[in-house]
């Protein structure tokens, strides 16, 4: 959702299929040096998918238009029957109709805040669960269930931690009388070390490039042409055991606190949101926002493996993507508690 108005999606719309096709035809470019050649002959399906997606951004553009005109009529002045959330999303669309003319510029801002910000909402008297993140955010918190079901004891812990946080509404256990607007970041920190531990090992967008504008120098004395290409793995970084240590594959919650406080570790060390001046805009909402939804989840249900992965024993793996999707998704069982 990203005007006043609701706009669904679902797994089967057109829209979500080239969205996933046309991602995956990205990430194959960077595996295919061919691809300028291979594309003319194979790229029709490709075209149409970009095409569908760029048409949804342009529906996007016009329902907030007609949201904006909505407004500005005299029955429609002070009409704002829609949350809080809702009006930041309207908001920030309208806000880029107003500084920028061109609707394709605005439309294709729209489609990037789609993919790294995107909402997906459930009525709960008057109150959302809210997931931003189509890709990044959705492809984490998959991670972080499948990494729950496989630890119980972190299970446990965040139950723990939310049953402290609810008092004496521990009760609860409804989703209509559960509050998610208690569970914050900093009053749920082991959750967030749970959230940050799923980051680390497995990083929504698992490699990432840059190229100079300029002639640059790194820390370590490297020195880079002008318009060189820098590519690293985060994926391989946030599993390196000169940073990590000798347990930097296993899923360790714990590394991330200190006297019950999360650890913030730098950008350089812990790139997941990148840095600097490009240091993800949607980092504290998509940690808040993930807070919500893991302890909600928990909470109010048990969640137990399908079957056997890819690996025989329950293990799942990534597909090819420019983001980290997991192969066949997360088959399992859910039970309200």
């Amino acid at each position: 959702m990203l005007t006043g108005r609701q706009m669904e999606m679902h797994s089967g719309d057109d829209f979500t299929q080239a969205f996933d096709y046309a991602s995956g035809c990205t990430m194959e470019r960077f595996q295919n040096p061919l691809w300028p050649v291979t594309e003319k002959l194979t790229a029709a399906k490709f075209r149409k998918a970009l095409a569908t997606v760029r048409a949804f951004g342009k529906d996007i553009v016009a329902k907030a238009k007609a949201d904006r005109e909505a407004e500005q009529l005299p029955e429609g002045r002070g009409r704002r029957d829609e949350g809080k959330l809702d009006q930041i999303s309207g908001s920030l669309i309208r806000s880029l109709l107003d500084s920028v003319e061109d609707d394709k510029v605005v439309a294709d801002a729209a489609l990037n805040y789609l993919s790294a910000g995107m909402r997906l909402s459930r009525e709960s008297r008057h109150q959302r669960l809210t997931c931003p993140g189509r890709d990044t955010t959705a492809q984490a918190l998959t991670w972080t269930f499948y990494m729950l079901m496989r630890h119980p004891s972190a299970t446990e812990q965040i139950r723990r931690e939310t049953r402290r946080a609810l008092g004496d509404q521990d009760a609860l256990l409804s989703l209509e009388e559960l509050d998610p607007t208690l569970f914050t970041p900093t009053a749920m920190p082991y959750t967030m070390a749970v959230f940050c531990e799923v980051l680390r090992l497995y990083p929504p967008v698992p490699f990432q490039m840059k190229q100079c504008g300029g002639i640059e120098m790194l820390p370590d004395g490297t020195y880079l042409p002008r318009l060189s290409i820098v590519v690293w793995c985060l994926w391989a970084m946030n599993r390196s055991r000169r940073t990590w240590g000798e347990d930097a594959e296993s899923f360790r919650p714990e590394r991330w606190l200190r006297g019950g406080k999360l650890l913030v570790k730098s950008p350089s060390e812990y790139p997941v949101f990148n840095g600097g001046a490009r240091t993800c805009l949607g980092k504290k909402m998509a940690e808040a926002v993930a807070v919500q939804v893991i302890v909600t989840m928990t909470w109010l249900f048990d969640f137990v493996p399908a079957g056997g992965g890819d690996g025989g024993d329950g293990e799942r793996v990534s597909k090819s993507s420019l983001t980290l999707p997991m192969e066949g998704g997360l088959p399992c069982r859910v039970r309200v508690r």
